[in-house]
């Protein structure tokens, strides 16, 4: 585990226990993507703030456990967002934040797509597959090897069989524990919950 994700000696968290699916997609697949809908926009957002950043990280990652950048410090957040070979496209619905995608080149010729989700009011109103085939048309404009994701069960049911939908081939699984500090305010699914220790 990374060092800065490490708990607090003593502090209480919950241990979750997940299934990791590490996706490739090696060229542009032959799928024909659905539109956005009217009033949708896909907008890049270069060096997003971290305090943007992390606002929108929260919402769209609660329901999952996105955990991990939570627990980053300011700094290496800020880093790792003014890194030219990370970008950060937000969809908009109306004008309303509806959901964003990151893709880190750092390495390249392989992209990988680090984050992707929606916001709770936008899920399940079929603009999830269009912004994945957005996300997949952005990578495969320019000279690349590959696309890498990855996915766990922690995440909405429909990510995995959606990743396949558009083209991703499975590479490995991995089991990981997760030791999520309580602090944080997330609600560990039964189904993920550890009894062990």
């Amino acid at each position: 585990m990374l060092d800065y994700a490490q708990a607090r000696p003593g502090e209480a968290i919950d241990r979750a226990v997940v299934t990791v699916t590490f996706m490739r997609l090696d060229r542009m697949p032959p799928v024909v993507w659905s539109p956005l809908p009217a009033g949708a926009a896909i907008v890049p957002v270069p060096r997003m703030g971290v305090a943007r950043y992390r606002d929108l990280y929260d919402r769209v990652g609660q329901d999952w456990l996105w955990w991990l950048r939570r627990m980053m410090p300011d700094d290496m957040l800020a880093r790792l967002l003014a890194d030219p070979a990370v970008a950060v496209h937000v969809l908009t619905i109306d004008g309303v934040e509806a959901g964003f995608f990151e893709l880190d080149a750092t390495s390249w010729p392989d992209v990988n797509l680090s984050y992707f989700g929606l916001l709770p009011w936008a899920i399940g109103k079929g603009v999830g597959f269009s912004l994945l085939g957005a996300a997949i048309e952005r990578v495969f404009a320019g000279p690349v090897r590959g696309m890498t994701v990855n996915t766990c069960t922690a995440d909405h049911a429909r990510a995995l069989p959606n990743y396949r939908r558009a083209g991703f081939r499975i590479v490995r699984q991995i089991n990981e524990v997760w030791d999520i500090p309580r602090r944080l305010g997330f609600v560990v699914p039964e189904r993920l919950l550890s009894r062990a220790g």
